[in-house]
């Protein structure tokens, strides 16, 4: 870190739009550095027509500056399911990002056998450089010819690099990438590995340093504030000196107008380093100018992020759309033949229920786990169990004739059925960590199918908490055997160690694993088809018993 002298003591959140050091150089010494930058777009393809108008009007006022994109573009609409990103880069392309750092979400399609073709094509297609210095995409072929220079002073588009070198307005700027190290456990990166955060930012500040760059930027998917086990940007920015710009994504903040953080993890005045974030789905344009000094510190910062609602669409971005969105349209709209007579909800705590598709039985999750169940034993006839994770339900089924695009709002991840050869006590263990958050939420809380009752306690120690697992045998429900070997089935994500599995993903990487089945969305419309009648409740499948008892005590 470059100390200096006279620092305001600002903490954690300071916000500042003043200058942070009074400095005695020269006016005309000093370097400001603009940036425009967007994270977390999730498939919302559609917000780049306004999108663009908001960057043409913000050069207008603000004039050149880097563009940068903090991941995160992969997944959640029908946009995604279609193009798989092929949509996205053309719209970046048009802007002229300057640098993009792979988010989690890049890593959704990665599949055990073809690996991850959709974000090598992405990464093929994009005019613009991709950083990721703690990602290591070298024992994944299909990123072979994308593989660059690991600091690379003329980056070029499509390449990936640790960190890359761009000059603004006669100053040459280091730019580096982070990606979540949680990756592994809430996607499906395979063979591309990640290493710790904080280690990599310390190297890369020292090697941007012994170029002579002092003006360093990371361009992140950590989170603004995120678990602190896994990291965050505030952890980054009291413990890494040398770092004068954090651009971050993964938690969808919003920041305006742009977070300064003056002091360390140690509680001392450092020199200063400006986060920033810009929200969620393409809402928001990030601008920030930060000045420095002659000797590279942070001197000012003034930022705000801009509404893209705010812009009409541009012209060629709107016309570049619309056969993207008529192709969407033909298949959001395609009816399978199913009518339900009231929606089955998905809900959240953070919508004001007080249950949740994440902590709770719910009617959409049974639905699920029992199409994946009738699926698997067409496979394997002596599956006993289907399990579904809550964070894998995007979206409730709503009430009227299901279409494709209905369904696929539900389940958008593409992932296909596996089958887990497992023991009594991995079973047992698996529920430790579905309910290690309850009664709060965790996006894996295992849903299950019909013939399995789970009770538990939530008032107990995590990993202290089933009480009894029980699964249908011969028409009757029985206690789960520690020591015998069961075949359960579930989406692929979840077999291979997603939401924290760990059990489930040893023994996927163990060869207790078999992926049989088509993908989520289609096992739950043939499943809609197969009923006769769609009348799902929760059952009693999965009881808390502190709930329970609660209940019991109020009547």
């Amino acid at each position: 870190m470059r100390y200096g002298q006279g620092y305001l003591v600002a903490g954690l959140a300071c916000a500042l739009m003043v200058p942070v050091l009074a400095s005695a150089d020269p006016i005309e010494e000093r370097y400001t550095l603009t940036l425009f930058h967007t994270n977390d777009l999730h498939g919302r393809t559609d917000a780049y027509p306004q999108l663009v108008s908001t960057l043409d009007k913000a050069r207008e006022r603000h004039g050149d500056g880097l563009l940068l994109d903090a991941g995160d573009i992969f997944s959640g609409t029908l946009y995604f399911t279609e193009f798989h990103g092929q949509d996205a880069v053309e719209f970046m392309n048009l802007m002229g990002y300057d640098a993009f750092v792979p988010g989690n979400h890049e890593f959704d399609l990665g599949d055990p056998e073809e690996g991850h073709q959709a974000l090598a094509a992405f990464f093929e297609a994009a005019e613009f450089p991709i950083v990721a210095a703690n990602m290591d995409f070298s024992a994944s072929p299909e990123f072979e010819a994308l593989l660059g220079d690991s600091l690379a002073e003329s980056p070029a588009g499509g390449m990936i690099h640790d960190g890359i070198v761009v000059e603004h307005q006669g100053e040459r700027i280091g730019i580096f990438g982070l990606n979540t190290e949680d990756t592994p456990n809430i996607s499906s990166p395979g063979s591309v590995s990640f290493s710790d955060y904080r280690e990599t930012a310390e190297a890369m500040v020292e090697r941007f340093e012994a170029e002579g760059i002092d003006k360093i930027i990371a361009l992140t998917h950590l989170g603004y504030d995120t678990d602190p086990s896994v990291g965050n940007d505030l952890l980054l920015a009291q413990h890494v000196e040398g770092i004068d710009i954090i651009i971050g994504g993964h938690s969808h903040t919003r920041l305006d107008p742009p977070t300064l953080v003056t002091e360390n993890h140690r509680g001392e005045t450092m020199a200063p380093t400006v986060i920033g974030q810009a929200g969620e789905y393409g809402e928001y344009l990030g601008v920030m100018e930060v000045i420095f000094d002659g000797d590279g510190m942070v001197v000012d910062v003034s930022g705000e992020l801009l509404s893209v609602a705010d812009s009409e669409a541009d012209p060629q971005a709107a016309e570049m759309l619309e056969p993207y969105t008529a192709a969407i349209e033909t298949l959001r709209d395609e009816a399978i033949g199913v009518a339900l007579e009231q929606t089955l909800a998905n809900p959240r705590h953070g919508d004001g229920d007080e249950q949740s598709v994440r902590a709770n039985e719910t009617a959409l999750g049974n639905l699920i786990a029992d199409g994946q169940l009738v699926a698997a034993r067409r496979v394997a006839s002596d599956t006993v169990m289907a399990l579904q994770n809550g964070g894998g339900i995007r979206e409730p089924l709503t009430e009227g004739d299901v279409t494709v695009g209905d369904l696929i709002a539900v389940q958008p991840f593409g992932n296909r059925l596996t089958l887990l050869e497992v023991s009594g006590a991995e079973l047992i263990d698996t529920f430790e960590i579905a309910l290690a958050d309850a009664p709060g939420e965790n996006g894996g809380f295992l849903h299950v199918s019909a013939g399995t009752r789970l009770t538990y306690d939530s008032r107990e120690a995590p990993g202290e908490r089933v009480m009894t697992l029980e699964v249908e045998v011969d028409g009757s429900l029985d206690a789960v055997a520690p020591d015998q070997t069961y075949t359960i089935a579930t989406n692929h994500f979840t077999a291979a160690g997603g939401d924290s599995h760990d059990v489930l993903g040893a023994a996927y990487d163990d060869g207790r694993g078999t992926i049989v089945g088509t993908t989520d969305w289609e096992m739950l419309r043939d499943w809609l088809l197969e009923l006769d009648e769609v009348a799902y409740a929760p059952q009693g499948r999965i009881v808390d018993l502190a709930v329970q008892g609660s209940d019991e005590g109020d009547g």
